[in-house]
């Protein structure tokens, strides 16, 4: 994987997270972290400043900590192997961490109990239920993609969907869904 030579390329193209490990491994900068970091760390590379690495939060969650439904969420959550034993005995096998739970968990870290907790996560299935979409983040680009694409293309399949991905991300600027995008599929059927 190449070096960027501006932020605006850097920025510009999509990346899979690997492929920004890479990068920094080839150019000796801190590989590990969230995508947002590993840009900032490639980004500050390309313009000459230095790099500093970004703090993370210890988490320090000992073995002994067993979360109960009265107890206020630990002030180190994570999403661990403990709590996850926990939500699965609490709530069933059907349990999964989801990343509006996640970030639920995150902003009432010491602040509610591990019952309103259960509460939310089961609010959060019922709405996924009833259709109701949940906001997709904006690390999250095929996903969003992938959802507009089928938005505006009930008829396409999911072969048509990554054939337009796939010259998308390839695309410098922004990699939201467009109709233009469509163009892919007729160039290919003129191809065969």
């Amino acid at each position: 994987m190449d070096l960027p030579k501006t932020k605006e390329e850097l920025y510009g193209r999509y990346y899979i997270k690997n492929d920004l490990i890479k990068i920094c491994k080839d150019n000796a900068l801190p590989a590990t972290g969230s995508k947002e970091n590993l840009l900032k760390y490639i980004c500050e590379f390309i313009e000459g400043k230095s790099v500093v690495k970004a703090k993370t939060k210890s988490k320090n969650l000992g073995k002994e900590f067993e979360p109960l439904l009265e107890k206020t969420i630990d002030e180190n959550y994570s999403n661990n192997e403990i709590h996850r034993r926990f939500f699965v005995k609490t709530i069933g096998k059907q349990f999964k961490f989801n990343v509006k739970f996640m970030n639920w968990m995150d902003k009432n870290k010491g602040k509610k109990t591990y019952k309103e907790a259960v509460e939310i996560y089961e609010k959060i299935l019922q709405d996924k239920k009833s259709g109701k979409k949940n906001k997709i983040g904006k690390q999250f680009e095929y996903n969003q993609y992938t959802r507009d694409f089928f938005e505006n293309n009930p008829n396409l399949n999911r072969d048509d969907c990554l054939k337009c991905w796939d010259y998308k991300k390839k695309q410098i600027g922004s990699h939201k869904y467009e109709n233009e995008d469509l163009k892919i599929l007729e160039d290919k059927s003129e191809e065969t």
